[in-house]
């Protein structure tokens, strides 16, 4: 069956509505361009889910990622960006201007942002698909409250790791966090509460190598990688934090990338293409935090002014 698509033409097309996405919004339309951006599920992106945000400034209590993410969107459509719920499947370059193709729409642009972000990494090991939403999961906020005085894993030591585990805290009566390495890696603010916490245990050296249920998950088997010798534990669930692949490949062959998939960009975060920027998570050399993906759609946009002012 054919589908009948409208072409949506504009100065700045951003695809991806996380923290990068929407600031590029907020500053591509205040600048005066025509701005859509383009979401596939909706604005805010992973950290939607997150319960406290304690590092971004101005908020000196936190706020939630569904409080912050509104706020930065209403601000963007205030100054006339539009917002469109969409699935970008194909980027090209087309007589000068920028063609994306969308499940539901196609778009003209002279300018493209990607802040596309990313995905969380996989332990690809046994019983982590089978018991996914069964035991396995990837938001403590969402689903920490379905183990209530229960016993739970953790695995990752990084910032999301150790602010998952800390969110369990509210609902868990033990939390065992895995930690390959001999220390935490996360900011130190986040270590200093969570060693102050008598519910969390720390294994360190430990990687955990499957996943153990029946109907839903009942534990899971640890090998110390020092000495080789395994552990099996008993738990209800297990919130993995282990990195972030990042959301390119439909750029794949279009755009420059390094060998892990993050796109090449330069210091106005132009990529090898004249007019695409990359912002957020989904660059190279990204630190991966919130307030950086935020000046990074201010800077991505700003470029893009400039190009189509030059242009």
């Amino acid at each position: 069956m054919w589908r009948i698509s409208l072409v949506k033409e504009c100065d700045l097309l951003i695809i991806g509505g996380g923290i990068a996405g929407l600031t590029a919004g907020l500053f591509g339309a205040r600048y005066g361009m025509r701005t859509i951006v383009v979401e596939k599920l909706m604005t805010g992106s992973q950290i939607i889910n997150v319960e406290s945000i304690e590092n971004y400034p101005g908020f000196p209590e936190g706020i939630s990622g569904a409080e912050l993410s509104p706020i930065i969107q209403q601000q963007a459509m205030s100054v006339g960006a539009e917002f469109v719920f969409d699935d970008i499947e194909n980027l090209v370059q087309s007589d000068g201007f920028k063609m994306a193709t969308g499940t539901m729409d196609r778009y003209k642009a002279k300018t493209v942002i990607i802040a596309t972000g990313s995905n969380l990494k996989k332990l690809n090991i046994s019983g982590e698909e089978k018991y996914l939403g069964r035991g396995v999961s990837h938001c403590a906020s969402c689903d920490g409250p379905l183990y209530m005085k229960q016993e739970v894993a953790v695995i990752g030591t990084g910032d999301s790791g150790l602010e998952e585990a800390l969110t369990l805290t509210e609902y868990t009566s033990k939390i065992y966090l895995i930690c390959n390495g001999e220390k935490l890696t996360g900011q130190k603010h986040l270590q200093d509460k969570l060693r102050k916490h008598p519910s969390i245990e720390v294994l360190f050296n430990t990687e955990v190598t499957a996943i153990l249920g029946e109907e839903a998950m009942t534990g899971f088997i640890t090998k110390n990688t020092k000495t080789n010798l395994e552990n099996e534990f008993s738990a209800k669930g297990i919130f993995i934090y282990v990195g972030l692949s990042p959301q390119s490949e439909i750029f794949q062959g279009f755009l420059k990338m390094d060998k892990t998939g993050h796109i090449n960009v330069d210091l106005s975060l132009q990529t090898s293409v004249a007019g695409v920027y990359a912002a957020g998570d989904v660059r190279e050399h990204s630190s991966s935090q919130l307030i950086a993906s935020s000046g990074d759609g201010a800077t991505a946009a700003i470029s893009a002014f400039r190009y189509v002012s030059e242009n």
